[in-house]
């Protein structure tokens, strides 16, 4: 599978971010810890962005700084990612998902593509649930796309296109 996985956060001078290789994050709370240093003491957030093989997008938001205890909130543009991704797999089976499961029919078929977890991670960042909703559900936008226009809505596209240039 082939991915692009940035880790942006929003520290005292404005947004930051790297590019990830998640093949050497080990679990949810190593991607917790690695966004957190990103923010420094800042308050952040930092959120991971991923998108895999044009199917579908991830988004990881760490609150706080270094300090920060808070968990990580988790958001899958597609519920059926968890059986195809390793990486997706992981975010969500290790997310406090608030007990939603992978719903299948009685044959095993994955269910129908569906958004789920935190709808509200994004919304003090311009992207309100709804909004989350819509733009994932957009006719003909490609998982990059829908990542440029969360990250336009929060201030960071310009990290984001720096990172995709990179």
């Amino acid at each position: 599978m082939s991915y692009f996985a940035a880790a942006l956060a929003h520290t005292d001078d404005g947004w930051t971010g790297v590019e990830l290789d998640l093949s050497e994050v080990e679990d949810l709370e190593a991607l917790t810890d690695l966004l957190r240093d990103l923010t420094g003491d800042g308050p952040g957030p930092a959120l991971l962005l991923l998108e895999e093989d044009d199917e579908h997008v991830a988004v990881v938001r760490v609150d706080g700084g270094a300090g920060s205890l808070d968990e990580a909130r988790v958001f899958l543009s597609d519920r059926r990612a968890v059986q195809g991704s390793e990486v997706a797999a992981m975010l969500w089976e290790q997310s406090d998902s608030d007990g939603q499961e992978d719903d299948q029919d009685q044959e095993g078929a994955p269910a129908l593509a569906e958004p789920v977890g935190d709808l509200g991670l994004l919304s003090d960042l311009g992207t309100p649930p709804e909004l989350l909703l819509e733009t994932c559900a957009g006719e003909g936008l490609l998982p990059a796309d829908v990542l440029s226009t969360l990250c336009e809505r929060a201030g960071c596209l310009d990290t984001l296109e720096q990172l995709r240039e990179g």
